[in-house]
């Protein structure tokens, strides 16, 4: 596990004093499920590691699937956290475009432990009992993606295609070089592609005249919820 980088992450998802307990099952969990597996990681070994207790971990998780549901989820905040503020300051569809997919592959070259724990774990958090929660996290996370799409569906710099289509169009080639990287049949860093895979989802989306149906208003948001649940 990168040792560097997960303090600080930890800090960010689950900040102050108070939560240090927290922060330590969390990381130690995470630190279990990567090198073990998380079917095969047994919640005593994640409190041995944590050296905290099995009552703490049912205090502040419930059980092994309440502590996998909130570490995923509190990874798809900190992922919330580094996407946002970069398409807040975009000026341009195609910028917010770039923003999101930079911001992307910079979290998963950051956090490759966790990153892989995501891909691992996606469906069983989004059939689970904090659907709903991951729900609306993905509708925080592409909110702004939504409003720059029928900006450009508007103005005639991106094409209107089937709604469900744009996440996998826009961030579907990445994310499956990244999840080549994470299990090692790739070694260049999902960052240093940061170009490659912004020009890829541009050519897919950009440049095309309006569809005469314009932007989907009742399937843009669940196309992009249903397209993404979980990722």
């Amino acid at each position: 596990m990168n040792d560097l980088l997960a303090p600080d992450l930890f800090d960010r998802i689950e900040p102050g004093a108070r939560k240090a307990s927290k922060r330590q099952i969390l990381r130690s969990a995470l630190a279990c499920f990567d090198e073990l597996g998380v079917d095969a990681t047994p919640i005593d070994t994640i409190r041995e590691r944590a050296s905290s207790s099995i009552g703490s971990i049912y205090h502040h998780f419930g059980n092994k699937e309440g502590l996998i549901a909130a570490l995923y989820l509190a990874a798809l905040d900190d992922q919330i956290a580094l996407m946002l503020p970069a398409m807040n300051k975009a000026a341009t569809p195609k910028a917010a475009i770039a923003a999101l997919i930079q911001a992307y592959l910079r979290w998963v070259t950051q956090q490759p432990e966790l990153a892989r724990f995501l891909f691992q774990v996606r469906h069983s958090v989004a059939t689970g009992p904090r659907r709903e929660e991951l729900t609306e996290r993905n509708k925080q996370r592409y909110q702004a993606l939504l409003s720059w799409l029928k900006q450009g569906v508007k103005e005639g710099s991106i094409r209107a295609l089937p709604s469900e289509t744009y996440a996998s169009l826009l961030i579907g080639q990445a994310e499956n070089y990244c999840k080549a990287w994470l299990s090692g049949r790739v070694k260049g860093r999902p960052l240093d592609y940061a170009e490659t895979f912004t020009e890829a989802a541009w050519r897919s989306v950009g440049h095309g005249s309006p569809h005469p149906g314009g932007w989907d208003e009742h399937r843009g948001q669940r196309g992009v919820d249903e397209d993404r649940r979980g990722a």
